[in-house]
């Protein structure tokens, strides 16, 4: 099953304009907070109308400007699952899920009996009485889910599904919607803020900054080689520079100030470099003198996490605004102090391969 979207929608001073193909699967769509991911979903799902545009589901036009297509909510079968999960305040469990199947099941024998599957299927025994109010976070978005499947959905739409919990219930959940996932044939969209999430869930991305989509990619690309600056950020990205070619496989990192041997291809619209704060390594200074992509920096300051040490530096030879951040194990840090002695500044050390060319 292939998901089509090409949707111009304009609200207020934001304009969203997305386009994108996702396959069976769960595609993730990446964007920080007010880049049109909801918007997006509420477009696919018929709960807004976009100003122009088409989106097709394997073959069933859900909306076209050109031919006046707009099906209903209800026509398009489509398992919209929501931040709040949306869940009937003054019905219990049971008849939530009712609600669910009821336009599509009209025996009440057959309806019961899909209801107690669901009941078993999501771990719901014993709460079907409860009201949303009664349950945990867990217990509604479970309730959610169950309602949705019931309507055998063509696609998932699961708007930010793990906003609402604490770290503990996040993990646990994103657990077992991982194996729920695993047994859908149809096509998922998985929205959120976090990369982390994307990696672990998703098969590809898609990502979005200011209203615009980017082509979708597998989710290992993204981390790997993302292509623009904004993919970069999303990506968990800290370093960036303003670059240049400077010869054959050399750039050089105008805010660093220095000049790098780089490995890889470089993308059209190319103006800026990063690195990852794990890919820049101390050096210690007996080891600096002659090794490629290595120079000196002064530490501004040092800052300790709960597994890690992060260590703020400028270039030597940067701009005042020119900063580096690297990041390591804290035994690893304390290691090269000890070897290294008390200094104000340090070398440090990026291999080709993890020097990032990007567009903007």
């Amino acid at each position: 099953m292939s998901l089509y979207v090409d949707i111009k929608k304009k609200l207020g001073g934001f304009v969203l304009e997305t386009k994108f193909q996702a396959d069976a699967g769960v595609t993730g769509i990446l964007g920080a907070s007010g880049c049109g991911k909801s918007v997006t979903l509420r477009c696919i799902a018929g709960i807004l109308k976009p100003d122009e545009g088409r989106i097709e589901l394997d073959g069933t036009v859900f909306f076209d400007s050109r031919e006046k297509i707009n099906l209903k909510p209800q026509q398009r079968r489509v398992g919209f699952l929501f931040q709040n999960y949306a869940l009937f305040p003054n019905m219990t469990v049971r008849q939530n899920l009712m609600a669910g199947l009821k336009p599509y099941e009209k025996d009440k024998k057959k309806a019961a009996r899909a209801i107690e599957a669901m009941i078993d299927k999501f771990c719901l025994d014993g709460l079907e009485s409860h009201k949303p109010q009664q349950l945990s976070g867990g217990q509604q978005q479970r309730v959610a889910l169950a309602r949705i499947f019931l309507s055998k959905p063509r696609a998932l739409l699961l708007d930010e599904p793990f906003s609402a919990l604490d770290d503990f219930m996040k993990w646990k959940l994103e657990l077992e919607l991982a194996s729920l996932l695993e047994e859908f044939s149809g096509n998922t969209l998985f929205v959120s803020h976090s990369r982390e999430e994307i990696y672990r869930v998703c098969d590809r991305v898609c990502v979005m900054d200011q209203g615009k989509s980017s082509p979708v990619i597998p989710v290992k690309q993204l981390f790997e080689a993302p292509g623009s600056r904004a993919a970069a950020v999303l990506s968990g990205c800290k370093n960036f520079s303003k670059a240049r070619l400077a010869g054959e496989n050399r750039i050089y990192a105008e805010d660093w100030g220095v000049a790098l041997e780089y490995e890889g291809e470089i993308p059209d619209g190319f103006y800026c470099i990063g690195v990852r704060s794990h890919s820049i390594q101390p050096v210690l200074q007996k080891e600096a003198p002659g090794r490629k992509n290595t120079f000196r920096c002064k530490i501004l300051r040092v800052v300790e996490d709960v597994f890690s040490t992060v260590v703020l530096l400028r270039p030597e030879d940067g701009v005042d605004n020119g900063r580096i951040r690297i990041e390591m194990p804290k035994e690893s840090w304390q290691t090269f102090c000890r070897q290294e002695g008390a200094k104000d500044e340090i070398w440090v050390h990026v291999d080709g391969k993890d020097i990032m060319a990007l567009h903007g």
